[in-house]
């Protein structure tokens, strides 16, 4: 991120793409702030996200990282209605955008590469627990948009130390570096769009 910040509670907009350029998901989001792991967003309950042909409105409110390596977007959930604490979508050039080659504060993006981690309720209680998913998608899109080797590569092994840090819930991983963005975000108090 430039460093040209906006203010906590600002709108922006995180918009994925997939390899070959074609739109995929669009969140409408607001800036929190950065810390030692990357660049923090939210969205709050009852915010839109949509896809072409596809389209949902946020349960509960969520926050998500973006690293500095630019090769994911963890996205952790309060109030999920299906349990669902942790998603990590695999991704590559994952950032601050550009408009019109420029660096826009207001916009993020990213390649989505299929390739996601989720954790569904506690590990220590049993729960769903955590997995990786989307593998047959990562299958046909590398396939189909001929993914290089070392980006299949860097991924796969990614997506592998991912799952463990999830499953052992070491920072960011764990619930306490989230909660605190999460309350930043609902201190906000921001309305429900829907």
């Amino acid at each position: 991120m430039s460093a040209e910040r906006p203010e906590p509670g600002t709108e922006i907009v995180f918009q994925w793409r997939k390899w070959d350029g074609s739109t995929h998901w669009r969140h409408e989001c607001v800036w929190l702030g950065s810390d030692s792991w990357g660049d923090w967003v939210g969205q709050p309950a009852g915010w839109r996200s949509e896809r072409p042909g596809r389209s949902f409105v946020a349960p509960g409110p969520n926050v998500t990282l973006v690293p500095p390596s630019g090769d994911y977007a963890l996205t952790v959930n309060r109030d999920h209605p299906e349990g669902m604490r942790i998603y990590i979508d695999l991704g590559w050039d994952v950032r601050a955008g550009d408009a019109g080659g420029e660096q826009d504060p207001l916009l993020f993006t990213g390649i989505d590469m299929d390739l996601d981690v989720v954790r569904i309720g506690a590990e220590e209680n049993g729960e769903r627990g955590t997995w990786l998913d989307d593998v047959d998608e990562w299958d046909e899109h590398r396939a189909q948009y001929g993914y290089p080797a070392e980006v299949q590569e860097h991924l796969r092994a990614l997506a592998a130390v991912l799952e463990q840090r999830v499953r052992a819930q070491q920072e960011p991983f764990d619930d306490a570096t989230a909660d605190v963005w999460l309350d930043r975000l609902e201190a906000l108090g921001l309305t429900r769009r829907a």
